[in-house]
């Protein structure tokens, strides 16, 4: 029986299949080779944000794909740190054990797509994956970014979770529901998911106002029309540019020329000092008359750190 074809050293592949190509494990050591895991490899200079996950899969049968977090990454989904690659095979024997790889074996095959040449669970089973692992706000920042930047609804994923008999559709139908169109960052997901969890009124999300002529004047990111009230997300990267910093100033002049009370909100407000900014969005709604506004809720103390 002959040799077999060397494997494409630009792609993870693994000591064995380079072995059984002829060549030798010297020659690998010697060569411009990173290995990536245990027994398998890759050239130095084509590594990229994707050969984790290749890697993962090529120690695994043809038939696994990726799966929850390393799924999510091949999605571009804006997730949480995460230190293992995730990969999907149907069968007991099919899976490998790697410290850094979590192989998952499923009951029924599900739906998948091709990313950049990496075959995944496709995006509501992604999705609902992810609800075995994720919390409730980290998985509403990801509906958000996907009706925002995929072509699906709010509703279409409450009901593709509904649908799905997967374990955790549950957790993922539930948190679908709080999902909404038009969210501009995970940071304002976030700050909605804080001032809905503690039990405030929920603002609008991505109100435009529009010119005379119907052409776009200014968007509101979280918007109480009956306050007059918007509570706006800044991340820091806006203090640090100057054009930014004064175009936002004369913006809020022309807020406060129409009557508009504009509470901006840092990350520091929803990570350090979450309970503040609460007793801030409740105190400028009953200031502005938004009419009865009931007490904060602890409930929000389960999902952001006090």
């Amino acid at each position: 029986m002959g040799l077999m074809k060397p494997p494409d050293p630009t792609e993870p592949f693994t000591t064995a299949t380079w072995l059984e190509s002829g060549k030798t494990f010297d020659e690998l050591r010697r060569k411009d080779f990173q290995r990536v895991f245990h027994s398998v490899w890759i050239l130095r200079n084509a590594i990229d944000a994707d050969t984790r996950i290749k890697a993962a899969l090529a120690l695994h049968p043809a038939s696994a794909i990726a799966s929850h977090f390393s799924a999510g990454r091949l999605h571009d989904f804006p997730l949480p740190e995460h230190c293992f690659e995730h990969v999907m095979v149907f069968a007991h024997e099919d899976r490998r054990y790697r410290p850094e790889i979590k192989s998952h074996v499923a009951t029924r095959r599900r739906p998948t797509v091709k990313i950049r040449g990496v075959v995944t669970s496709d995006l509501v089973s992604t999705f609902v994956d992810l609800a075995g692992y994720l919390g409730l706000v980290d998985l509403v920042c990801i509906g958000d970014w996907m009706v925002r930047h995929r072509p699906i609804t709010p509703e279409q994923l409450v009901q593709a979770c509904l649908s799905s008999e997967e374990h955790h559709a549950g957790a993922a139908a539930y948190a679908a529901g709080f999902v909404r169109a038009g969210v501009d960052s995970p940071m304002e997901s976030r700050l909605r998911m804080l001032i809905v969890l503690g039990g405030l009124p929920e603002p609008d999300v991505n109100h435009i106002v529009r010119n005379l002529d119907g052409s776009w004047r200014r968007r509101y990111g979280l918007w109480y029309p009956e306050a007059q009230l918007v509570v706006e997300y800044d991340g820091r990267q806006h203090a640090e540019d100057t054009a930014q910093w004064e175009t936002d100033l004369d913006r809020r002049e022309e807020f406060d020329d129409e009557g508009i009370r504009v509470l901006v909100v840092t990350a520091s407000g929803i990570f350090r000092q979450p309970r503040r900014t609460l007793e801030r969005v409740r105190r400028q709604l009953v200031l502005r008359g938004f009419g009865s506004v009931p007490p904060i809720s602890d409930a929000w103390e389960q999902y952001f750190a006090a």
